[in-house]
């Protein structure tokens, strides 16, 4: 199969996983550029970062249109995770390469196990799918449980170091921070998390400048462009699947990658 059909399929695997779940899209995007795409891992990371930041601008715009990002409460969060991500891009070049993808395996089955976990009962409003839910949602304190600015503070700054040291988005660990330190629901959570993993993401790329020279943009750019359009689609997937169903196929393949990713580290 050659190179630019592997890049499409994956492009557009990653983007239905970051339309439909809202992350969890950079968590395949690098592995897929690895193993498949022969780059090396801290270049898998930086593109990962590229291709992440591009396509959540595209599916964060579908979700303000809706009314589903919280703009302020997104900012916020995100205000936190600049410096962490930028010094986490810093670093990145300087860890080796068995380190950095035993590490991305560990984060990767972290979010598995994350999507497997049973929900808990809803507490920050309707459920999701109920007729409340689907309308549009605006940034009302109202809404909101009240927020404790140190664990939101921690959560933001975690979230930035994961994103600038493994080039991921972060939204497999930035929905449950929404919902559970701001107390946003489900569906606000999810395009929240994507204006979250831009900004995040853009600052760990400005300090990646030194890993850029030897990216593949050939590779990159229709990567990306099966990946905007992916997560459009992804987007409608979502309203047609059980989100449940949706997570715990996407879990399972996580599984897979992470269990692959140590062994051959490992090995």
């Amino acid at each position: 199969m050659s190179v630019l059909i592997l890049a499409l399929v994956a492009g557009a695997v990653v983007g239905l996983a970051l339309g439909g779940l809202g992350g969890g899209g950079s968590v395949l995007a690098v592995p897929a550029l690895i193993y498949l795409l022969g780059f090396t891992p801290v270049a898998a990371t930086t593109a990962s970062l590229i291709i992440v930041t591009l396509t959540s601008i595209s599916s964060l715009a579908a979700h303000a249109r809706d009314g589903n990002v919280r703009w302020r409460s997104g900012l916020l969060f995100a205000a936190a995770g600049i410096g962490p991500a930028m010094l986490g891009g810093l670093a990145a070049g300087h860890i080796p390469a068995t380190a950095l993808t035993i590490a991305f395996s560990v984060i990767a089955a972290l979010a598995a196990w994350r999507m497997l976990r049973p929900s808990r009962p809803a507490q920050e409003g309707p459920v999701q799918g109920s007729p409340a839910e689907d309308g549009p949602v605006h940034d009302s304190p109202a809404q909101d449980r009240p927020v404790r600015p140190p664990r939101a503070a921690g959560s933001g700054a975690g979230l930035g170091a994961v994103t600038g040291v493994l080039g991921v988005g972060g939204g497999f660990l930035a929905v449950p921070a929404l919902v559970g330190v701001l107390g946003l629901r489900m569906k606000t959570a999810v395009g929240t998390s994507l204006l979250v993993i831009v900004i995040n993401s853009l600052a760990a790329l400005a300090t990646r400048t030194c890993t850029a020279d030897g990216l593949d943009w050939a590779v990159i750019a229709p990567f990306t462009a099966a990946a905007i359009l992916g997560a459009w689609d992804g987007k409608r997937l979502a309203t047609k699947i059980s989100g449940n169903r949706l997570q715990h196929l996407f879990a399972y393949v996580l599984l897979a990658v992470a269990a692959f990713m140590l062994l051959d580290s490992l090995i």
